[in-house]
This record gives C-alpha cells, sequence and structure tokens, in this order.
C-alpha cells in the first residue's frame, strides 16, 4: 500500500510509519521540518495546498495525525495555535483529497477521546457516550480541549469527499517504550518513587498498546463498514490509582508517592503543562471496534505494561 501521513513527525505517526515501512508499505510523511528517516518525508505547511498533493494520488489510505502538541500551557496564543493548527490541516487535507484525480481509498482523521465528557459512572462509546463536559465543576481547560475536538471533527465531516471512506480516530493515550513517550514519562516517575495516584485516583485512565493501536489502524484500512467516529482504546480503562499500581508492579517498585491536587497544580505549571493530562476521567470503551470482530492482543493494562517495560529493556533502556 502507498500511506500518507500529514502530521506523522511525532512519536504516535512514527510508531505508525515504523510498522507501515516494515511490512514493506510505501510510507510518506508530510511534516514541517522533514527529517532523514527510513521511509520518505515531504515538507508541507499544513495550511495550504502545494506540490505535496501529489503524493495523495492514487493513495491506499490518508492518516492525517496533524496538530501542535496540547502539552503545553493554555494560554491564549497556545489555544489559538493547538485550535487552528487542527482545522486548517485537517481542512487542506480535504480540500487535497478533493482535487485528486484518483482519490485516496481511505483518510483516517485524527480526533481524541478528550471529545467525552469527564464521567465516573459509566464508560463513553460511540453510541452511548456524552459528548461534551457540561458539569458544573469541569474547569474552563477542560471545555477548550472539547470545543476543539468538536470542531475538529466538524471540519472533518463537512469536508467534500464523496469517494473517500472515512474514519474519525478517537484515540486514547497510545503507550509504547520509546523516548519521550506517555509511558516514558509516568514510568519515569515510577523510577523516582513518584509514581502514586494523582489526585484522588477515582479519574479513569483509557489506553492503548502500540501492537493494538497499529493493528487498529491496519483494520480500519481494511473494513469499508466501519465510518464515521470509532474509539481508539483498550476496552478495559481503570481508575488512575490502579493504573498506576499496576505499572508500579510491572517496574517492580512497591511504594509511589501519591501527589495531591495542588501538588499537581504546581507540577503542571512548573513543566508547562496543564492537569487536564491527568485528572480528567477518560472512561472510554471501543464498542465498534469490538462489534467488528476486532481482537486485543493487550486488552488488559498490568499485562500490557509488562511487556512494554520488557521491551523497554530489550532495546537497552533503563527501565
Amino acid at each position: 500500500m502507498k500511506i500518507v501521513i500529514p502530521g506523522g513527525s511525532g512519536y504516535v505517526g512514527t510508531v505508525l510509519a515504523r510498522a507501515f515501512h516494515k511490512q514493506g508499505d510505501e510510507v510518506v510523511v508530510l511534516s514541517r521540518t522533514p527529517a532523514s528517516k527510513p521511509w520518505r518525508t515531504v515538507a508541507w505547511d499544513g495550511e495550504t495546498l502545494g506540490e505535496w498533493i501529489s503524493e495523495f494520488e492514487a493513495a491506499d489510505a490518508i492518516i492525517n495525525l496533524a496538530g501542535q502538541s496540547v502539552n503545553c500551557r493554555y494560554t491564549a496564543e497556545n489555544r489559538r495555535i493547538i485550535t487552528e493548527s487542527r482545522l486548517k490541516s485537517t481542512k487542506v487535507v480535504g480540500e487535497a483529497i478533493a482535487q485528486a484525480w484518483t482519490p485516496p481509498r481511505v483518510w483516517l482523521q485524527a480526533s481524541t477521546a478528550t471529545i467525552y465528557a469527564h464521567r465516573y459512572d459509566a464508560p463513553n462509546d460511540e453510541a452511548t457516550g456524552i459528548i461534551g463536559g457540561a458539569e458544573p465543576n469541569v474547569p474552563d481547560t477542560w471545555r477548550f480541549s472539547i470545543e476543539v475536538a468538536t470542531g475538529w471533527e466538524r471540519v472533518f465531516r463537512e469536508s467534500p469527499t464523496p469517494n473517500t471512506h472515512r474514519v474519525a480516530m478517537r484515540s486514547a493515550i497510545v503507550m509504547h517504550p520509546d523516548s519521550g513517550s506517555p509511558f516514558d514519562i509516568l514510568l519515569r516517575l515510577v523510577r523516582l518513587g513518584l509514581g502514586g495516584q494523582a489526585g484522588d485516583g477515582r479519574q479513569y485512565m483509557s489506553w492503548m498498546h502500540e501492537a493494538d493501536f497499529v493493528r487498529a489502524v491496519m483494520w480500519l484500512i481494511q473494513h469499508d463498514e466501519l465510518e464515521g467516529p470509532v474509539n481508539l482504546a483498550s476496552p478495559n480503562p481503570l481508575p488512575n490509582a490502579e493504573f498506576m499500581r499496576a505499572l508500579r508492579s510491572a517496574r517492580g517498585v512497591s511504594f509511589g508517592l501519591p501527589a495531591s491536587r495542588w501538588m499537581l497544580e504546581l507540577g503542571a505549571f512548573l513543566a508547562q503543562s496543564e492537569t487536564e493530562l491527568i485528572l480528567k476521567s477518560r472512561r472510554v470503551v471501543p464498542t465498534r471496534l469490538l462489534e467488528s470482530g476486532f481482537t486485543f492482543q493487550f486488552p488488559h493494562w498490568p499485562e500490557a505494561a509488562r511487556d512494554l517495560c520488557q521491551r523497554g529493556r530489550e532495546n537497552g533502556k533503563n527501565i
């Protein structure tokens, strides 16, 4: 296959590009800063049509991952950049597909599990999940993330690409052992003795092992009956306290210092990030994937965490 990945230079894009390249597919990553990789990288600005649109001709799949990282303080300027980087890149990808003489067969568009409401009572799936953040005590920064996600999907839905199969991937955190990944950051806290529960530990953590994420993306490319929003997450989210306990066990660490809310607020300020990334309850399940016949290699977090720790050791990392 020919796979084009706009915005594919980040950690999730690298996971996908590496997997498709390994199985012999032609991989093209569109990036603002092209780098030397085993696959081709082509320059684009994520906003305007250019020579890069020729890569869309007869491509089997477009996997658009473009968007500024949300791991920052939600200042007015950062909010603008986060929003525009998602909406403009999605719009221009749709325009490129619409202009192709032989349009791509599939367009997989990045979205996020953050689109669902902060809740503990029941899981969010594609049919019954609550979109938004109408809860009275939800911080403004959490509402912003939901507004970005809903706007992102709205631009995607409105793109005039009738001859291309389309899926909005509402992804949870993809876990893999590469340096700088979410798993690497969490494991670093565990090694330092700081891997206890965050806040009251009740908030749900939705996650997905990288092997299942790659397999799910390939599944979506192959299964045309799956269209519209699809949750990419393990079928077994779990509260933060249990999540961190299982990670400590996988690493062989017996104790982790818990972090109260005020400690997290201070840490997020010093790290120039937001507490939403750890305190919002993301209880998301992949009902449509499961109903389509997809099976998970790592449906449970304890086994997934042990595998990721083992793979990190095999790669020579201090895990």
